[in-house]
């Protein structure tokens, strides 16, 4: 367990993952971010139709140390959650190196195959503590036993799904298997602008077998967590009681996290976001401090 003053609030983080904030004041007031949703890289051999990237394998890697005011900036205890194909970049392992120094949290999101692939090499990564957590997105119609007999074996992995994506019977493969899993909202955006006009009846199908079946779900899963796109999708605050939802929510995106896209050196407050602003100089303060400035605007 790690706890960590942030403004006037104090952030415990258990070790199994889970985040309490707890204050005596009438609402949280974060100094510095909690938590950076940063991207590595572009390159993707996996060709997922609805990347909301656009992402490919002639897709380019970010210089992970380009930008020495935004590494060195970074507060102990800081969630970063790296994303794209992150096994394959060349820098990888220095930079999880230089964000363990930092007594930074990793956490990496690899496609199913990529998990089954390089199991060894993320049970390393995990073992000498230069990963925390590891989100393995799913391929929808292939998850099958051994996937899950390897996702027990390691510590603090979350299935990723995406609203939209995840079928009935991708479901009924995974349910009352001792899985937590993460519900991502469906990005319209790039390629996944093309696939929702090809696909949009089964989308829009998958989509309302989740929204019908939401609350079911917290009985299927060992853990159900939510990114505030799959929230508003399925309408998640209908099955949620007042007192609970102001418990449990972790509030809005560009309130206590934001985005970086270290590929392109922009940040944003989300990955959804059309409002970009150039990374520069700027320490990861600077960038949270500008973010929590547009929010007000």
């Amino acid at each position: 367990m790690n706890l960590y003053k942030n403004g006037n609030y104090t952030v415990m983080i258990m070790n199994d993952g889970t985040k309490v904030r707890y204050t005596k004041e009438d609402s949280f007031i974060p100094s510095f971010a909690e938590n950076c949703d940063v991207k590595i890289t572009d390159m993707c051999s996996q060709g997922c139709p609805f990347c909301y990237e656009g992402c490919t394998k002639f897709g380019a890697h970010a210089n992970l140390f380009k930008y020495p005011f935004l590494l060195n900036s970074l507060h102990p205890y800081t969630e970063m959650a790296l994303n794209g194909n992150d096994l394959d970049h060349p820098q990888l392992e220095d930079f999880l190196i230089s964000l363990k120094r930092k007594k930074v949290f990793a956490n990496i999101t690899v496609n199913q195959n990529q998990f089954m692939t390089n199991f060894d090499k993320l049970k390393e990564l995990q073992d000498n503590g230069l990963v925390y957590g590891i989100g393995v997105s799913l391929i929808s119609g292939e998850i099958n036993d051994d996937v899950i007999h390897h996702m027990r074996l390691l510590k603090n992995i979350v299935l990723h799904a995406i609203v939209g994506i995840l079928t009935e019977k991708d479901i009924s493969k995974l349910k009352n298997r001792g899985i937590k899993i993460l519900l991502l909202g469906y990005k319209n955006l790039k390629r996944g602008v093309s696939y929702m006009e090809s696909n949009s009846h089964h989308v829009m199908k998958n989509m309302s077998y989740l929204y019908e079946h939401v609350y079911e779900m917290t009985d299927w899963f060992d853990v159900v967590s939510f990114d505030n796109l799959a929230i508003e999708q399925l309408d998640v605050k209908r099955i949620v009681p007042e007192d609970k939802w102001d418990e449990f929510y972790m509030g809005d995106d560009g309130h206590y996290t934001f985005y970086i896209d270290m590929v392109k050196g922009e940040f944003a407050k989300n990955s959804l976001s059309q409002d970009r602003y150039p990374i520069g100089d700027m320490t990861i303060d600077d960038m949270f401090k500008f973010i929590l400035e547009k929010n007000q605007d």
